[in-house]
């Protein structure tokens, strides 16, 4: 992604609020949604004594602990810092870009209704997809970013309730 290609799909939500204010919105109501979605899950399966409980803990859990690390590691500079725009979503942190960890969690959690309730992990899906493109032409993320953020929640996802 260079500065002249963000500024192109920056632009039309430059131009008009109520583009740039349904653009915010989307992310905070995708994210909500999603880190609404996995406590639901979790008490019901908890309260219905359903055995899959602690796998649906502990792959998530697990996942977001070691992608959380590989962040740090990795450090990577976001779309802002590298390019030297201001982002259409408000984020001020520095680093920490790959992968996309709000991607990555949407992805994993979408996994957990796969092994649990199909049709919401169809759903989590989409919205996964949407959010990641949220995240990008908002200049929080690189396309890479969301795009491993996406395959890592996948992989940890099918390893950890299909492979286990």
């Amino acid at each position: 992604m260079t500065r002249e290609r963000y500024m192109r799909l920056a632009e039309p939500f430059q131009k008009h609020q109520a583009l740039l204010r349904a653009l915010r919105m989307t992310d905070k109501v995708l994210t909500a949604l999603v880190y609404l979605a996995y406590p639901v899950l979790l008490c019901v399966l908890f309260f219905t004594r359903d055995t899959r409980f602690w796998r649906c803990v502990l792959v998530p859990g697990v996942s977001f602990a070691v992608v959380s690390v590989l962040r740090r590691v990795i450090n990577a500079k976001r779309p802002y810092e590298v390019l030297e725009f201001s982002p259409l979503l408000q984020k001020d942190k520095q680093g920490e870009s790959f992968p996309s960890r709000h991607v990555f969690s949407v992805f994993v959690i979408a996994f957990a209704f796969y092994y649990t309730f199909v049709p919401v992990g169809i759903v989590l899906t989409v919205l996964g997809v949407l959010l990641a493109v949220v995240r990008v032409v908002g200049g929080v993320h690189f396309p890479r970013d969301v795009l491993c953020g996406a395959a890592i929640g996948m992989l940890c996802g099918a390893v950890g309730f299909f492979l286990l």
